[in-house]
């Protein structure tokens, strides 16, 4: 009872009914149907109140649900830099893969967030790091993105923190070919300058 208490209060970012049922004892890694924690309900609803609480009570930042997610992992997808910034102390695993073999950087760069990305990147993440598609979050920002001045920006971001724009995807194209082959000038012009 208080597990589910937990887990309905984390969901709906009831901070109040969440400390109550920590104090009161309920499991920090009870699991819904889908094998989510409390903490990764918290920060897939960026309810970033509820999330300090259970950091605090000791909460993994790295347990995985039914589709291999992990409360950090989930910050990449919505972009929450207070989020992010609330699990940072619970010193996450920023090697833990999603189910597309990504890390949290990935789907940032693929969504466009742009303040996620600048301070991810902060953390030390592999700039480089490769998913199961072949794609580095670079790749993701050209293939994925529109040339926006967003994608613009993180292409601009993952340079500063060393990213290669060499590398290719597994047919052999670069992050600048496939700029250029979608007509994202100001994307390819960055990317041309960083060769």
């Amino acid at each position: 009872m208080l597990d589910e208490q937990l887990l309905t209060a984390a969901a709906a970012g009831d901070a109040a009914a969440v400390r109550e049922a920590v104090t009161e004892g309920a499991d920090l890694e009870a699991r819904d149907g889908n094998r989510r924690t409390a903490l990764l309900l918290a920060a897939a609803a960026d309810h970033v109140e509820v999330a300090q609480i259970l950091v605090a009570a000791g909460a993994d930042p790295d347990a995985l649900d039914a589709q291999h997610d992990t409360p950090w992992l989930v910050t990449g997808v919505t972009g929450s830099v207070a989020m992010m910034r609330t699990l940072l102390p619970a010193e996450p695993d920023m090697t833990i893969r999603n189910r597309y073999g990504g890390i949290s950087l990935i789907p940032a760069c693929e969504r466009g967030h742009v303040a996620y990305v600048r301070e991810v990147l902060k953390t030390g993440i592999n700039v480089d790091h490769v998913n199961d598609l072949g794609w580095t979050g670079l790749l993701e920002a050209v293939i994925l993105g529109d040339g926006s001045e967003p994608y613009q920006e993180i292409v601009r971001l993952l340079l500063a923190a060393g990213a290669d724009p060499g590398l290719a995807d597994r047919d052999g194209v670069t992050a600048l070919r496939h700029a250029e082959s979608k007509g994202q000038r100001e994307v390819a012009a960055i990317l041309r300058a960083a060769r």
